[in-house]
C-alpha cells in the first residue's frame, strides 16, 4: 500500500517527500562542507547582510566570539538563522 501526505495545494506520496527532503539536506551539505567555523563580522556581513547579522544579536540569536581586536561568529548558525522563514507581520 502506497502512503500519500496531503499538503493544502497538492498530494505527493510518502516516498517521493523522503526523496525530495533528502535531496535538499544533500545539497545543503554540500553547499555548507567547506565553509570555516567561525567567520569575522566583515564576512558575516557580507554573508547575511549587516542589517540581520546586528537584529539576530540584537534578539539573542547569536553571539560573538570575542577576542582582542576580532568579532567572530559560528558560520552553522549564521546558515541556519539564513534559511529560517521570518515571518515579521
Amino acid at each position: 500500500m502506497t502512503a500519500f501526505m496531503q499538503f493544502s495545494d497538492k498530494m505527493v506520496t510518502y516516498d517521493t517527500f523522503i526523496n525530495d527532503v533528502a535531496n535538499r539536506v544533500c545539497s545543503i551539505m554540500k553547499s555548507d562542507r567547506n565553509d570555516p567555523e567561525y567567520v569575522s563580522k566583515t564576512k558575516a556581513y557580507k554573508m547575511c547582510g549587516r542589517a540581520n547579522v546586528e537584529r539576530w544579536q540584537r534578539e539573542g540569536k547569536i553571539q560573538p566570539r570575542i577576542r582582542p581586536g576580532k568579532h567572530e561568529y559560528p558560520t552553522a548558525k549564521l546558515r541556519e538563522l539564513q534559511r529560517t522563514i521570518q515571518d515579521y507581520l
